[in-house]
């Protein structure tokens, strides 16, 4: 049981990271802008799936929440690779959320490495996002002056 446990581990944790990797070329594409909302709606749907009793499920249709992963990353991946910016948006989002809870507790050393590449995903969107704070202030403060 404890090596199909492993293997079902190394499989996810692959995709996962072939997944990570789409999004953050999606996410290299957008604009400052865009990047900085990302960020933003990126921190509400974390905490918004932080307020649900399985955090990992977070936009899984309640039918099928007894599978070994929920379908939050797989919708959010889906709709990250639209055309359109704001569904790609929303959808990068759900996926950072959803991955964000499904890796932050692993043990195993694939879902760990992708943990650690989307801690620093959101670092830089958070950063991203401080940037474009800084700047509206600044422009605010000249305006008023």
């Amino acid at each position: 049981m404890r090596l199909l446990t492993q293997l079902i581990a190394i499989n996810r944790a692959r995709q996962l990271g072939r997944q990570l990797r789409e999004i953050q070329r999606s996410i290299d594409a957008l604009s400052r802008q865009n990047r900085s909302r990302l960020g933003t709606l990126a921190l509400r749907e974390i905490g918004q799936a932080t307020r649900c009793d399985f955090p990992h499920l977070y936009g899984t249709p309640p039918e099928e929440r007894y599978l070994p992963w929920g379908q939050g990353t797989e919708i959010g991946y889906t709709r990250a690779r639209s055309e359109n910016v704001e569904v790609a948006i929303r959808g990068i989002a759900l996926w950072l959320a959803v991955a964000y809870h499904e890796t932050k507790d692993a043990r195993q050393g694939g879902l760990q490495t992708v943990y650690r590449q989307l801690m620093r995903l959101l670092r830089e969107l958070k950063e991203t996002r401080r940037e474009g704070d800084t700047s509206e202030s600044w422009m605010n403060a000249s305006a008023a002056a």
